[in-house]
């Protein structure tokens, strides 16, 4: 079976790639701007930009399944929608969407994107996760703050359902691999809704030395950020003051047979890998 994920570098991309990867009976193509970047073994790297529309049908010939990232930009919806076209009508589609996608932004952007998806003619799967884990040992999020000893995140009263990567990589293998999840849509998250400032308590005990949670104000949460990216977050900071991601669902579980991975035990990995060691 021949895969590609669009985005093979990415967070949720290179967790399906270590699972795809291995694997005797997939092919799998990793999609990037950069080729050369992919380095993984057992990827076969591709050009996949989605600035350069002429290159997609050659990324995705002969592709039975299609793991598409979307990307950060106003003409999301667009672009999926074209680069969809260009696939095989025989090409099931696993969409990485995000939670409440009515509420994400402007002009419903992601609601906008899983509606291309779903009226492509091709056969789809959408996975709905909440915040991601990984962003607290990502250098462009929260990973340089934690290593300076701060966690600062809007909205103390609000909690979130962290999600574990890995988690949804292990559903969308799923999804890749079996059409009996075509025409679903998951619902992901992590096992427990959890304050920040327990966040910055298990960050703490699991570095051994403290992490401190303080609420940056809405300007402060988006400095440096503009335009459409600006935007999107700032209207993702409420909806984690709503409640959106809150929500506790047991699809993961349900569907890989064991619990999701918990915060705490994604805080002690990542800190005894040395995600949060000093540059």
């Amino acid at each position: 079976m021949r895969i590609l994920i669009t985005s093979v570098r990415g967070k949720t991309g290179s967790a399906l790639a270590d699972r795809l990867a291995p694997r005797d009976d997939v092919e799998l193509l990793g999609g990037s701007t950069d080729p050369a970047r992919v380095t993984r073994d057992g990827v076969v790297p591709v050009e996949l930009s989605w600035d350069r529309p002429d290159g997609w049908a050659r990324a995705s010939a002969g592709v039975d399944a299609v793991f598409v990232v979307v990307p950060l930009r106003a003409d999301a919806p667009e672009l999926v929608a074209s680069y969809l076209a260009t696939t095989s009508a025989s090409t099931h589609v696993v969409l990485l969407s995000e939670r409440d996608p009515e509420q994400s932004g402007p002009q419903g952007w992601s609601s906008r994107v899983e509606q291309a998806v779903r009226t492509s003619g091709r056969s789809w799967t959408v996975l709905r996760p909440g915040w991601f884990m990984q962003v607290m040992t990502d250098p462009r999020f929260l990973r340089d703050q934690i290593v300076g000893g701060e966690l600062a995140f809007p909205h103390a009263e609000a909690p979130v359902a962290w999600t574990d990567v890995r988690d949804i990589a292990e559903v969308a293998e799923l999804a890749l691999l079996d059409r009996e999840h075509a025409g679903r849509t998951y619902e992901l998250s992590g096992p427990q809704a959890v304050l920040h400032i327990r966040t910055a308590e298990l960050l703490s005990a699991a570095l051994g030395r403290p992490v401190v949670y303080t609420e940056p104000g809405a300007e402060e949460a988006l400095d440096g950020l503009t335009g459409f990216e600006r935007e999107l977050t700032a209207l993702t900071y409420e909806r984690v003051r709503a409640g959106h991601f809150a929500v506790v669902t047991d699809d993961a579980p349900r569907l890989t047979g064991r619990p999701a991975r918990s915060l705490e035990a994604f805080v002690a990995d990542a800190a005894a890998a040395g995600e949060w060691s000093s540059p």
